[in-house]
């Protein structure tokens, strides 16, 4: 099984995560001069939101050039040696490839929108009318252009006009900048909304549906619209399978793709014969209740979707979402309990920097939001958005990394003023404070991280439910060959008594730090058996 199947991935939002110059801003030296920590860890591959040439106005996700680095963030030196360092510790490193849309500052855009005739003319989608088409963050997704006298499409937001993939050009443009930074050593790419990337050609209107207002996984976007000729077209496969022919001209390389939609379609982004993208993310599993029957039918829905050779993904938390924690009241024992699953499923996990310490959601007001999609969404009340089960203002789950509780700006910058502010609750949510604890959610990561790369079963083996009669314990075994793993459990407040019927041979790991097993679970409680 390859390395893309079997890794850990842990990712970095550089704009929070280590200011090494003091302006208050995340950058690429601070990014390295971390590295040590991530690998301690036990985490395999890092993923890095981008960090290329761009106004900001949408934080690195509006390229205006795909070879330079933004100057906040460093320089092409500094990309490489991260590149460099994070080899030299054995891991690998995953860029984000934003490839749908450019920033409307991109000098492709700057030409295509002068007129009909430019040699870009085609570089992106026009229209002399719009059809019905919606943006998936709002109702609008074509904007006038006075210049050309057109309308241009954004899948996203006003200022992030989309490629046209239609035009040969184009394509080879994007495959172009992939080789660039593979050629540089770069382990693979995260493709930021892949499954829009292709439109109908014939721009036919998409239908009518009172029953999708609100944006879903199976639906994503929303606004009474079933996307059904602006996303996940066939032709969007068979851009997975070209992209996966670039990669593979360099050895052993990822794609992992950020893509939405029913799992009979995304499933078709990974190829029929391993020929598509290694893996995609799988963000159902984020809006999770925390119940062990809701992940019991969650690890059967994935082993039925995406059975071996395929492997499914686990995250819980990102850029884009409210932090997990949020969603099970902000308790590290209920977070530790997460952490167990999350490193136990026949899954590739993902983790987002500061869930290993718990980090909590920041309170930053819709109205303060410097996040575009707050702009867009500034007149809903502040007490609404509070209770929305997906975060509006998506500063509040990219604020400064914790690092201590001691120094100025938690650890993160010297500066002043930092590009958001740090949160006001770290008190025990910091690394500091948390490598000094040995029953700490941090340890619990490393603990659990490490046993997954120890125990071949864990990152490689088959996975099978155990029902054991109870309905708030979750069971299954881990299996390879001889190695036979039996992980449980407790997601009650209550502790409870289970029958093993089989000989345990040794406790792997106990969220409790229990020497001996009889059965009998802890609230929240956790435990990996060899058995």
């Amino acid at each position: 099984m390859s390395w893309q199947h079997t890794t850990s991935i842990y990712q970095i939002y550089p704009r929070s995560f280590y200011d090494s110059n003091g302006d208050g801003i995340g950058d690429l030296q601070g990014i390295i001069q971390k590295l040590d920590y991530i690998q301690q860890l036990g985490f395999e591959t890092i993923w890095i939101s981008p960090f290329y040439k761009s106004p900001q106005d949408d934080f690195g996700y509006d390229i205006a050039d795909y070879y330079t680095i933004s100057p906040e963030y460093g320089t092409l030196q500094d990309a490489e040696m991260l590149i460099h360092e994070v080899h030299k510790r054995d891991m690998k490193i995953v860029f984000d490839m934003v490839m749908n849309h450019t920033s409307n500052q991109h000098h492709w855009f700057l030409e295509s929108k002068k007129n009909k005739t430019n040699p870009k003319a085609d570089w992106y989608i026009w229209r002399d009318q719009p059809n019905n088409w919606k943006s998936i963050v709002g109702p609008k997704a074509w904007h006038y252009c006075e210049e050309r006298k057109q309308y241009y499409f954004a899948s996203f937001l006003p200022f992030q006009p989309d490629l046209n993939y239609r035009c040969p050009e184009v394509k080879n443009a994007m495959f172009d900048v992939c080789r660039f930074w593979l050629s540089k050593g770069v382990d693979g790419f995260r493709l930021d909304i892949f499954n829009c990337i292709l439109k109908d050609k014939d721009f036919k209107n998409n239908p009518f549906s009172l029953w999708h207002a609100i944006p879903s996984e199976d639906y994503p976007g929303g606004n009474f619209q079933i996307r059904k000729y602006s996303l996940n077209l066939p032709e969007n496969f068979m851009l997975a399978k070209e992209l996966r022919q670039v990669v593979d001209e360099f050895p052993d390389r990822l794609l992992l793709g950020e893509v939405f939609g029913k799992h009979e379609l995304k499933k078709k982004y990974l190829g029929e014969n391993n020929d598509g993208l290694h893996l995609i993310f799988l963000f159902d599993i984020v809006m999770f209740t925390f119940t062990a029957n809701f992940f019991r039918k969650k690890i059967l829905e994935f082993e039925q979707q995406y059975p071996s050779p395929y492997m499914p993904t686990v995250v819980f938390s990102n850029h884009d979402q409210l932090r997990s924690i949020k969603r099970i009241g902000n308790k590290l024992e209920k977070a530790k309990l997460l952490a167990l699953l999350q490193f136990t499923m026949r899954a590739v996990p993902t983790v987002y920097n500061g869930e290993e310490i718990g980090m909590m959601d920041g309170n930053i007001a819709i109205k303060d939001g410097k996040d575009p999609v707050a702009k867009v969404y500034s007149w809903v009340p502040q007490f609404i958005a509070d209770r929305l089960p997906v975060g509006i203002n998506r500063d509040n789950c990219r604020t400064p990394m914790q690092w201590n509780n001691t120094e100025k700006n938690a650890g993160f910058s010297t500066a002043d003023t930092t590009w958001l502010p740090v949160n006001t609750t770290t008190e025990n949510r910091n690394v500091a404070q948390q490598q000094a604890d040995k029953n700490s959610l941090l340890h619990i990561f490393k603990k659990l991280i490490l046993l997954r790369k120890k125990w071949r079963a864990l990152h490689r083996g088959d996975i099978e439910i155990i029902y054991t009669g109870n309905k708030n314990i979750l069971a299954y075994t881990r299996t390879l060959e001889e190695e036979k793993l039996l992980v449980m459990m407790n997601f009650s407040n209550s502790k409870i008594s289970n029958k093993i019927n089989q000989p345990i041979k040794e406790i792997v790991f106990s969220i409790n730090n229990i020497t001996t097993f009889d059965g009998v679970l802890l609230p929240y409680d956790g435990v990996i058996l060899k058995i």
